[in-house]
């Protein structure tokens, strides 16, 4: 076994981890809607041993922001805060904590999305 092909084994040995295929493999295939198979593959082609091995408390690390960025687009935020400014940003904030929180617990993401678009419509009744 050459050099390479060592390498290759032991990328395939981080990426095969339960960790790995849990939190960041299928995960992120079934957002970019390709098979698990072909996203390990671009991982091993794109990253070398040091980078596989930072990546994952990096994903996690990014994680709630990810998630906090994605429910200010759900809930229309950039228009209710940035644009018409009838929700204040603390205000906005402490909703995508709560929302962000309860998907970090557990909840599926539509799930919290839905309490959030509640809790949403109380602030704008308030």
């Amino acid at each position: 076994m050459d050099e390479g092909e060592l390498m290759r084994l032991m990328k395939k040995r981080i990426l095969k981890s339960y960790r790995w295929q849990e939190d960041v493999i299928k995960p992120l295939s079934w957002e970019l809607e390709i098979e698990p198979e072909e996203f390990e593959d671009i991982l091993m082609d794109k990253l070398d041993m040091s980078g596989l091995e930072a990546l994952h408390p990096r994903f996690e690390s990014a994680r709630p922001r990810c998630i906090k960025e994605r429910l200010h687009s759900d809930l229309q935020l950039c228009w209710l805060v940035d644009v018409m400014e009838i929700v204040g940003e603390e205000e906005a904030e402490a909703l995508k904590d709560d929302v962000t929180r309860m998907v970090l617990e557990g909840s599926e993401y539509s799930e919290a999305l839905e309490e959030g678009k509640k809790k949403l419509h109380e602030i704008l009744r308030s």
